[in-house]
């Protein structure tokens, strides 16, 4: 029996999980993850560490990814509230370059989204709190970490706030053009 859905979105290495959930009278169980499983579909990263993260509602994190050699693999799962996932090709040579994709993840659809190399990353918290997990395939080096601003103008992202709440590092991140010209 299939514990895993495995679809590949609009730009095809980025594929929403959804875990099949086992329900009864006292409740549910889900798996969130199966070595094996996502091997069976192509997904075949060394996950090293997870993280976790908490905000309020308005709040944007992101655009951001690591460059070479700790370019960074993530499997994001939203355990409370909802939030837009959203994930941007940064890879050059794609034939998506500069696109992104979004999907809503919340602790109600229990949906994933697998999120390659090549790829920045962001979310905006659409409850009043949200809580979310994420696996990565590298440890953290701050000397790698690159990010592009929310708002870029050419990206245009369809974020559903319009004054988002953003750290100190967020506000200053480079324009698309700025980092890949």
């Amino acid at each position: 029996m299939a514990k895993f859905t495995f679809t590949p979105l609009s730009i095809p290495d980025v594929i929403l999980v959804e875990p099949k959930l086992f329900e009864d009278s006292r409740g549910y169980f889900v798996e969130t993850y199966n070595q094996k499983d996502f091997e069976e579909a192509g997904i075949k990263e060394n996950f090293v560490q997870d993280n976790f993260s908490f905000s309020k509602k308005g709040v944007i994190r992101g655009l951001h990814f690591s460059k070479s050699p700790h370019e960074t693999v993530k499997l994001v799962r939203c355990i409370s509230g909802e939030i837009l996932d959203v994930a941007v090709d940064v890879r050059p040579n794609s034939p998506t370059f500069g696109k992104w994709v979004s999907e809503i993840l919340s602790s109600d659809n229990r949906k994933m989204l697998f999120i390659p190399k090549g790829f920045a990353h962001g979310f905006c918290a659409l409850s009043d709190t949200v809580e979310i997990v994420y696996k990565v395939n590298d440890y953290y080096f701050p000397e790698s970490e690159q990010g592009i601003i929310y708002n870029d103008k050419d990206l245009a992202i369809n974020w559903p706030i319009s004054n988002p709440i953003l750290s100190d590092k967020d506000k200053i991140l480079l324009s698309f053009k700025d980092l890949f010209r």
